[in-house]
């Protein structure tokens, strides 16, 4: 990686395997009818990732198309509040679009144009991955259809609009809960049923291999940088990692640039919703009686469910953080001890939402706020020379909404 923003993702780790797996958990769960795409998804993306003059296309449209690198901000009004470590954020939220979300949609846009595909498929939640991948599709020329769900498009009205100005068809969805789960099921179903002419662009760090895969590579960009920016304005590397993690993919490609880097303490926050007693969250580690290895949209990771093995309904008040599962990655990193995974409520996210505002003149996602609660409360218990990098992975444009109703 270079600072004009320039990078070749690497895989500097073992996993996954030929398979896909990440240990017990990635694979492929799917019918049969898409082993062949997902095999040419395969030699396709290992082609391209070798390929100098698709490495060169995506650094060029990273740098003068999505604005990288991002920057470091040091949070000094915060730090100096909270008393304990200093904090940085990583500002994915001055990335174009407006989310970390653009890093993959543009990796993944591209892969879909070299494979000669034409129409694309999406699914989202928050609406950022549909507002990304409705951007890269009118760069490049791409029919692209958004699946998101009718609660979801509700709560993220301004982005809708953002979708349809940009070109793409949004297909609001009615089923089960009506949000990001029953998104992807209707993405699926689409591409099932027209396979050989679309690219399904999925959003996170999840699926049937190899999306987990493709997906961290995509968004590696976040941790390259970052692991470059701090070791130039500190001299040293971050004592603690924080990001949100839904599927996963915002945390993921933060945590990949330091997983060899055993004194870096990596921390995903997960959504806590309105607790986790009264079983309305979206934490899939914090209560093992409801969330266990199972399979959900092609792959094997932890999952809320039943005791007959249904999907349970989760809550959270961001729209981006309420999947029942978990990218497999993530899974693997805590079955190896090498992150830790908490969460934050509704509550705490609002008011972490709120002190960045007002100290630092950030308004970020209340996605991204459910890290910076996790950071207000874990900064007052380090000592003053620790440094603390939390992933800002979007802005909060698209949630004031939400944060107007819930502050009313």
């Amino acid at each position: 990686m270079t600072q004009s923003g320039g990078y070749i993702p690497t895989h500097t780790t073992n996993v996954p395997d030929e398979r896909g797996y990440y240990g017990d958990f990635g694979g492929r769960y799917v019918p049969e009818t898409l082993i062949p795409a997902l095999d040419d998804l395969v030699i396709a993306y290992r082609e391209a990732m070798a390929d100098p003059a698709f490495q060169g296309r995506l650094a060029d449209l990273q740098k003068n198309y999505t604005g990288r690198p991002t920057p470091i901000t040091y949070a000094e009004r915060l730090s100096e509040h909270l008393g304990g470590a200093r904090i940085y954020l990583k500002r994915e939220d001055l990335a174009h679009t407006g989310a970390h979300k653009i890093n993959n949609a543009l990796g993944q846009a591209l892969l879909a144009q070299r494979m000669g595909k034409r129409r694309v498929v999406a699914e989202t939640g928050a609406g950022q991955h549909g507002v990304a991948s409705a951007t890269v599709s009118a760069l490049l020329g791409l029919e692209c259809h958004v699946y998101m769900g009718s609660v979801d498009m509700a709560r993220q009205e301004p982005n809708v609009f953002r979708m349809k100005l940009l070109g793409a068809e949004v297909i609001p969805v009615e089923s089960g809960s009506k949000t990001l789960k029953d998104a992807i099921n209707e993405a699926i179903r689409d591409w099932v049923t027209n396979v050989n002419a679309t690219f399904y662009l999925l959003g996170s760090a999840l699926g049937p291999h190899p999306y987990p895969m493709m997906v961290r590579d995509f968004q590696s960009v976040i941790g390259i940088e970052a692991r470059g920016q701090m070791l130039d304005r500190t001299g040293r590397l971050p004592d603690v990692c924080i990001a949100c993690v839904g599927g996963g993919s915002n945390a993921i490609g933060l945590f990949h640039a330091f997983r060899d880097d055993e004194q870096v303490e990596l921390i995903g926050v997960e959504a806590g919703g309105h607790g986790i007693a009264g079983g309305e969250h979206a934490a899939r580690f914090a209560d093992l009686s409801i969330s266990r290895p199972g399979v959900l949209h092609g792959t094997r990771s932890f999952v809320m469910q039943n005791a007959d093995g249904q999907i349970m309904n989760t809550h959270s008040i961001s729209a981006g953080l309420d999947y029942a599962s978990v990218g497999p990655e993530h899974a693997y990193l805590r079955q190896q001890e090498r992150a830790y995974y908490t969460f934050a409520t509704d509550e705490e996210a609002l008011t972490a939402l709120q002190t960045l505002s007002r100290m630092e003149g950030i308004i970020p996602a209340l996605e991204s706020a459910h890290a910076v609660a996790e950071a207000i409360k874990r900064a007052p218990t380090l000592p003053k020379d620790s440094i603390m990098l939390v992933n800002l992975s979007g802005r909060g444009d698209k949630d004031l909404n939400t944060v107007i109703g819930a502050l009313a």
